[in-house]
C-alpha cells in the first residue's frame, strides 16, 4: 500500500470554550449530595466529573472527581472517596447512566455505614454545584487523509482534543469518540478506530494522549 486513503467525507475540527456557572446549590451531607446530585442539571454532574480531566491536563496518574475529593476531604470517608474516584467516568455513553453509578456508589456506601449518611461537612466546607456552559467552535482545519490528520493534531489545542475525544461523545450521547468514527466511517480503518478507543485517558496527560494518537495514526500511514 503506497497510496493514501482519501477519506468519503473530510473531518472537520472543532473546539471549545467554557464557561462556568453557581447554581445555588450545595450539600452538607452525604444525604444531601444525593438528593441534590438526582436533580441538578446533567451539566453539573459533567462539570464535577470531567473537570479534573480539563484542567489537571498535564498531571498525572489519574485524577478524582469533584465528588470524590469532596467525600474524602470534607467528610474523612476516605473508602467512600476511593469507590467514587475508581469510577471510570469517560466510560460512560451519556450523563444518565453516568449520574445513576455516582448515586448508586454513595447509597450502597451508605447502607454499610448508616453514621456517614448525616455525617455533615465544617462550615464552608460544603459541595457547592456548578455547571459547566460550552461553546463549540469551528477551527480552520480540515484533514482528508491520515496524513493529514496527524498534521494537523500536532497543532490543535487541548480544548479541541478534550472535545473530540470526551465531551463531544459524553454530551451527545454517541457511540465512541469523533475520531474513532471518522477513521472507521470515512476512512474505512476499523483496526485504528478501535485502537483509538481503547485508550485509556486515565492513563495520559492530554499531551501525552496526543502522542499516543499521533503514534497509533502513523503506523498506519503507507511509506512511500
Amino acid at each position: 500500500m503506497t497510496e493514501s486513503t482519501h477519506a468519503v467525507e473530510p473531518f472537520r475540527f472543532y473546539t471549545r470554550l467554557h464557561l462556568t456557572e453557581l447554581l445555588g446549590i450545595k450539600a452538607s451531607s452525604l444525604a444531601e449530595l444525593i438528593r441534590c446530585m438526582k436533580s441538578v442539571p446533567g451539566s453539573s454532574i459533567y462539570h464535577h466529573t470531567h473537570r479534573f480531566l480539563q484542567q489537571h491536563q498535564y498531571l498525572s496518574p489519574e485524577p478524582p472527581n469533584d465528588f470524590a475529593y469532596w467525600a474524602t476531604e470534607a467528610l474523612g470517608e476516605e473508602a467512600l472517596g476511593e469507590h467514587l474516584a475508581s469510577v471510570n467516568t469517560v466510560q460512560f455513553g451519556d450523563i444518565r447512566s453516568l449520574r445513576e453509578s455516582l448515586c448508586g456508589t454513595m447509597e450502597r456506601y451508605a447502607g454499610e455505614h448508616p453514621r456517614a449518611l448525616n455525617k455533615t461537612a465544617d462550615p464552608g466546607e460544603e459541595f457547592f454545584f456548578m455547571k459547566s456552559v460550552s461553546f463549540i467552535l469551528p477551527t480552520r482545519h480540515e484533514a482528508r487523509t491520515l496524513e493529514e490528520f496527524a498534521g494537523i493534531l500536532q497543532e490543535i489545542t487541548a480544548d479541541s482534543l478534550y472535545y473530540h475525544m470526551f465531551e463531544s461523545r459524553l454530551r451527545l450521547e454517541k457511540q465512541t469518540n469523533d475520531f474513532s468514527t471518522w477513521f472507521s466511517g470515512s476512512l474505512g480503518d476499523a483496526a485504528l478506530a478501535a485502537d483509538v478507543e481503547r485508550l485509556d485517558p486515565y492513563t495520559h496527560t492530554m499531551e501525552g494522549l496526543r502522542r499516543s494518537l499521533l503514534r497509533l495514526i502513523r503506523s498506519r500511514i503507507p511509506r512511500r
